[in-house]
């Protein structure tokens, strides 16, 4: 009855393969959610009954409404399903860290760390790309005998912590030697181990529990982002600082640590600290090129798709990564452009779920009629009173249907990312107005004589000469180690020399203040 009921409604396909790009954000969604119900329950894969019971969980999908239609309840056959399908038998994640009598062999590491390669097996991390090299470096340095801990240095944004993950995933997937095999990666929060320490020496027993369960358990490398702040961590007067607990330790061997920080951080906090510098090796995380950034961006594409339920076009990676890089200068790749991509995919979302115009009116007509009726109930005019209460009825009908048709429409359509989206965005984050972002660099650098000339009149030559410079720059045609061109302008005052520079600051970037200037004359004046 089912499969007559589907074919009335939707009717009978042609057979056709299937790509990963076929498979429409939302769709990806369910399969991402089935995946999650199979492993809560503890079965091995994931069935048929694991992708109906996600179905079941979109509430404005046509799956629910085809079970409604048959009146049947979602949420009871969902439960109905549970019952049917029961528990598995596969073992959760946790299992290995636990006793015999079922008590977590690690309490302390449980309640102040995150075990990251429990989170890789239930699909939570996204996929690491382009980093097999650092990845690498550092499964070498934790198979050295002693002074087997690398520190991760980069800038903010590289990705210094998915260098981490990625280790987890490998893990995970069982590539990694057989020393490593095994192991879990375990994130510690050393600001949750110093909150709520009241006496003096909670820190420090909090500290020596979690390194005796390392030592004990043998199967943990820790984690520890920004670890610089090991540096004077619980250092009350009298007391002695994390660094110094885990000092002994790090130099035998006993426990492994990865940690995270950037340069600068490195710098001030690590480096001054010469016997705990020696126990960490440095791994320089540098930041990926554009290139690599869209690569990056094309493999943690389906995470963001499931998640907004739109589609990334390649077009829009490659704007994000390339617009990042030359319009936010003072942050990284890959963060920046992910930054981007996630804010357009959410505006995109937020307009194809907002409420039309025309319902809007309906909506405020309602309640205007509702004000109507309860004034002339008042007045105690009924017959008026009626004759608003049929309309209302008439309206509240038409709303009704107008609000299943947006509804049924906004679920259907996959919007799309487009470049203007993301110029949009980069224009919110730095005032440059997005059709200026928008406009091919192309056609700016072969009219750049003519756009300065809408505000330099003359000066023909000057123009010319820092027009054909940018060009060959741009076009890769100099020196890299050299810039673009040194100018010297020279004529008496008024004739267009500083307006020169600011015309070519608001060319290339949309902005004349864009310009970094000083003026000489000041450094003549004894008073400035």
């Amino acid at each position: 009855d089912v499969e007559k009921f589907i074919l009335q409604n939707i009717g009978a396909g042609n057979p056709t393969r299937l790509t990963p790009d076929d498979f429409t954000p939302r769709s990806k969604r369910v399969l991402d959610t089935a995946f999650q119900l199979a492993r809560g329950m503890l079965h091995s894969f994931v069935d048929t009954e694991h992708i109906l019971m996600a179905l079941l969980q979109e509430g404005d999908s046509y799956a629910v409404k085809f079970v409604n239609s048959m009146g049947i309840d979602e949420n009871q056959l969902f439960e109905e399903i549970v019952a049917s399908v029961g528990r598995g038998n596969a073992k959760p994640n946790e299992t290995g860290r636990r006793g015999k009598n079922g008590k977590s062999k690690t309490p302390t590491l449980d309640e102040f760390g995150k075990d990251l390669t429990a989170i890789a097996k239930e699909g939570k991390i996204d996929p690491v790309i382009g980093r097999e090299e650092e990845i690498q470096r550092v499964i070498q340095i934790l198979s050295r005998r002693t002074k087997n801990n690398p520190c991760l240095i980069g800038e903010p944004g590289v990705g210094k912590t998915a260098i981490a993950e990625g280790l987890a995933l490998k893990i995970v997937r069982d590539e990694v030697p057989e020393l490593l095999a095994g192991k879990k990666i375990v994130a510690l929060d050393l600001t949750s181990m110093v909150a709520g320490t009241k006496y003096r020496g909670d820190f420090e027993e909090r500290i020596k529990k979690a390194m005796d369960e390392v030592r004990n358990a043998k199967d943990v490398i820790l984690f520890i982002d920004e670890v610089h702040t090991i540096m004077g961590a619980g250092a009350a007067e009298g007391a002695t600082d994390a660094a110094n607990i885990l000092k002994p330790a790090l130099a035998r061997g006993e426990i492994q640590v990865i940690g995270a920080t950037t340069i600068d951080e490195y710098r001030k906090n690590i480096e001054k600290d010469a016997a705990l510098e020696r126990r960490f090796q440095p791994v320089t995380v540098g930041e990926p090129t554009e290139d690599e950034a869209i690569e990056i961006l094309k493999g943690i594409r389906d995470k963001y798709e499931a998640h907004h339920k739109v589609k990334i076009s390649d077009d829009a990676i490659v704007n994000a990564v390339k617009m990042s890089s030359r319009y936010i200068a003072d942050r990284f790749l890959p963060d920046k452009a992910i930054d981007l991509i996630d804010e357009a995919a959410s505006r995109v979302r937020l307009k194809a779920y907002t409420v039309p115009d025309n319902l809007k009116e309906m909506e405020k007509e309602l309640k205007s009629l509702e004000e109507e009726k309860a004034s002339a109930v008042r007045a105690q005019d009924f017959e008026q009173a009626a004759i608003i209460r049929d309309k209302e009825n008439t309206l509240k009908t038409l709303l009704d249907e107008e609000k299943e048709k947006w509804k049924n429409l906004s679920s259907h359509q996959v919007k799309e990312i487009s470049t203007e989206d993301i110029a949009s965005v980069v224009s919110s984050w730095t005032g440059i107005p997005a059709t200026q972002l928008t406009k091919e660099e192309a056609e700016r650098l072969l009219n750049m004589e003519k756009l300065l000339h809408e505000r330099i009149v003359g000066q023909d030559k000057a123009v010319s000469g820092v027009a054909r410079a940018i060009r060959r720059g741009r076009a890769g045609l100099k020196n890299p180690k050299r810039p673009i061109g040194s100018f010297i302008f020279l004529g008496p005052t008024g004739v267009g020399k500083t307006e020169l520079c600011k015309t070519l600051a608001e060319t290339m970037f949309g902005d004349e203040e864009a310009i970094i200037k000083l003026d000489m004359s000041e450094y003549m004046e004894k008073h400035t």
